[in-house]
């Protein structure tokens, strides 16, 4: 089968290109389809016009020609729709039913009801985007353009995939077409399975000065919960274990990290934390292996219940026990008791009690770790979730 993916963005910063939709493509094209990626590099110009070979994907970074807004946005419209259709693909998967991903979901509907071209069009929701308006500063006539699309693109494609329960439910009621559940997997080769080799855990405990302290792992962007529950963990981590420390490793979108660190100040505990900012890919190894615990606290809001975090499955596939609380996606990937702890959402008592009691139990950590380990390896190989993916395409 000849399949094109259709970005909205770039690889990089954001992550739906680099940890969904290429992981997806190499797997297909290990099952024997020919998959070519499209990538609108808006926001990764350095790239503008660069193609490579990833197993056996070829990735297409599309030009972007210059122009005023509007016709710059219509350009690159009709470039990414002219690469798609050129290749002749029997399916169009777009990724994200919004920006230019939503539009040329739009433009290839129509020229298929002008007989132009005839392949299935497919569709990719990971968020749910209408709750991400209220979440960052788009204009408002942003806002109401991502709401319109993402409403026409999930009823007007043959089918959608999505990356969580919740999305699988919500597009249900709006998609009479296949609704096919495929949450985020693994990538088992690099990222968090190949550490440098020049920066080892005891590198890390040494740079942080954490000697042999416990220590609590924060890996996150900061949006998922409001920043005065950490200091709360915080608080009650040191009153009953004075000796832990923590790693909070990110950085967030709108300064979050500095404003959790001023917080911290201003409670008299930033002495138990160490900030350690963005961090490379290939140093996430060394920090996480650093660690015995990590949390992972989720707030009870729509963005949470739909989204499907790739740092979770970093975290557990490192063998890391996860404290979490029991929202959306998270209880898919953690069986708590066995390869991890859930907690009730929002619970900080309950979240705090749970992290003292595994933080000092090292038997514990490392059941928790093992199981999470191979949970994840056993149910989140992209090569099984690739067979759902051509339920999808052969619908």
């Amino acid at each position: 089968m000849n399949i094109v993916f259709v970005g909205p963005f770039g690889l990089q910063p954001k992550g739906t290109m680099s940890v969904r939709a290429l992981p997806l493509a190499r797997a297909l094209v290990k099952r024997g389809h020919r998959v070519t990626v499209l990538i609108p590099p808006w926001d990764d110009p350095e790239r503008t016009g660069q193609q490579w070979a990833d197993g056996g994907v070829q990735v297409i970074n599309v030009p972007l020609l210059p122009g005023p807004p509007l016709i710059f946005e219509m350009r690159l419209t009709l470039t990414l729709v002219r690469y798609a259709t050129a290749l002749k693909p029997d399916v169009i998967h777009f990724f994200k039913p919004k920006a230019y991903a939503g539009l040329s979901h739009w433009l290839c509907r129509r020229l298929r009801q002008h007989g132009i071209i005839d392949s299935r069009l497919v569709v990719d929701s990971d968020d749910w985007e209408q709750a991400w308006n209220d979440k960052l500063p788009y204009p408002g006539w942003q806002k109401k353009l991502f709401t319109r699309q993402e409403q026409w693109g999930l009823r007007h494609a043959d089918a959608v995939t999505v990356a969580s329960r919740a999305l699988e439910e919500s597009v249900r009621q709006a998609q009479s077409g296949p609704v096919v559940y495929v949450p985020n997997g693994a990538v088992f080769e690099g990222r968090i399975n190949n550490p440098n080799a020049d920066l080892t855990p005891q590198m890390v405990r040494m740079m942080w000065q954490l000697d042999e302290s416990p220590t609590v792992l924060l890996y996150s962007r900061f949006l998922e919960f409001r920043l005065e529950r950490i200091v709360t963990l915080v608080r009650q981590v040191a009153t009953s274990m004075p000796e832990a420390r923590w790693l909070i490793v990110g950085q967030g979108l709108d300064g979050e990290d500095k404003q959790l660190r001023q917080q911290l100040v201003q409670a008299n505990l930033a002495e138990f934390v160490r900030f350690t900012g963005w961090l490379p890919v290939e140093q996430l190894a060394a920090y996480f292996q650093a660690a015995n615990v990590a949390i992972f606290p989720y707030d009870d809001t729509p963005i949470n219940r739909t989204k499907c975090s790739v740092k979770l499955i970093d975290l557990l596939l490192a063998g890391l026990p996860v404290v979490a609380d029991a929202v959306g996606q998270n209880c898919e990937y953690i069986e708590s008791g066995v390869s991890g702890v859930l907690v009730p959402a929002e619970d900080d008592a309950a979240f705090a009690a749970a992290l003292i009691d595994v933080l000092g139990d090292p038997t514990t950590q490392h059941q928790l770790g093992q199981a999470a380990a191979a949970a994840i390896r056993q149910h989140y190989d992209w090569s099984d979730l690739a067979l759902r993916v051509e339920q999808a395409y052969q619908a």
